[in-house]
């Protein structure tokens, strides 16, 4: 049986966080499962990629556009493990006074999180 908390050992090709689907896997670097994809955040119209909504066993996170590593036929990698994703909140702002672009990705993370679906 295979492991399926752990990244396959070929992901497959690049792809575009265009065609990246809701539901791929998200592996760190070590090639632990970190969850899979929830939502892709992104300006479409400019095609500017903001990051990911990750749904973990612990909740949903937020991983920025400089935290993927790469993204995947088969699987997402992110540059840190899950509980160090951070939370959406309504909040955010507040909790991330260093880093406006944090700030801005947690906020679009949560609007999209509590907007009626």
């Amino acid at each position: 049986m295979a492991d399926t908390d752990s990244a396959p050992e070929d992901l497959g090709a690049p792809q575009s966080f265009l065609v990246l689907a809701d539901g791929t896997p998200v592996y760190d670097r070590a090639g632990d499962r970190v969850g899979t994809v929830e939502h892709v955040l992104s300006d479409d119209r400019e095609e500017i990629f903001h990051g990911l909504v990750v749904k973990t066993g612990d909740g949903h996170r937020y991983a920025a556009a400089n935290q993927v590593d790469g993204i995947f036929a088969h699987g997402v990698i992110v540059a840190v493990p899950a509980g160090e994703l951070a939370e959406p909140s309504e909040d955010a702002a507040a909790r991330t006074t260093d880093d406006d672009s944090l700030a801005d990705g947690l906020r679009r993370a949560w609007n999209w999180l509590v907007q009626p679906k």
